[in-house]
């Protein structure tokens, strides 16, 4: 319909305002709002992970299209909880203890949302404490950690030794990322992936799921 091409186009463009109309002229034509997001939002965001990957897309456009499909799932999500539907998986995720940086944080949160899933974000300066406390409240089947210093690297596996101490990291696939971050460190303290950039987690993410 053409209410789905306007907003698969506003998201690809980064277009919120384009895709907020858009998105309310669907629902007021009653279109189901979980066709919406798995057969229009979601191809949208592949869409835009692909330019990504091809160098078409930098940064900016990433969180331009994220904004856009954040501003339309914020009016689909009273719809589904209305409905009793449910997203395919939850994520939380956060920036590590000792760490106030969220843009890259904030992007894969966006990439992950766009890419169909329920993501809960505890924000920046995460305690290990908050998300074992998160993983218990929330039950998510991945739990992403960010960090962009060095120094605060170390608050990763502290977090992944907490959630050990809690009993609950057999319950969870962690995935961790940032500019400091690499595979090699990823290994060594026990996380199950690593993510390169927004794009790459979001297949990093399908990948542990399907594997679990």
């Amino acid at each position: 319909m053409a209410f789905s091409q306007e907003l698969h186009d506003a998201i690809v463009n980064g277009n919120a305002k384009a895709a907020h109309a858009a998105t309310a002229a669907a629902i007021e034509a009653g279109l189901d709002p979980m066709a919406l997001i798995a057969e229009t939002m979601i191809p949208a965001m592949n869409a835009v992970g692909k330019l990504f990957e091809e160098e078409e897309y930098f940064v900016p456009e990433l969180l331009l299209a994220g904004r856009a499909m954040k501003g339309s799932m914020a009016l689909l999500r009273p719809l589904l909880a209305a409905s009793g539907e449910k997203l395919s998986a939850k994520v939380v995720i956060g920036t590590v203890k000792g760490d106030l940086h969220d843009i890259g944080k904030n992007l894969v949160a966006s990439m992950l949302e766009g890419g169909g899933f329920d993501v809960v974000d505890l924000g920046t300066d995460v305690s290990p404490e908050k998300f074992v406390a998160a993983v218990n409240e929330q039950q998510p089947q991945i739990v992403c950690m960010s960090a962009l210093l060095t120094v605060t690297m170390g608050s990763m596996k502290a977090t992944i030794d907490a959630l050990t101490a809690a009993g609950v990291r057999d319950k969870v696939k962690v995935l961790i990322g940032g500019a400091p971050v690499t595979m090699q460190y990823a290994q060594e303290i026990g996380a199950d992936g690593y993510g390169e950039n927004a794009n790459a987690a979001v297949s990093v993410v399908r990948l542990l799921l399907s594997a679990a």
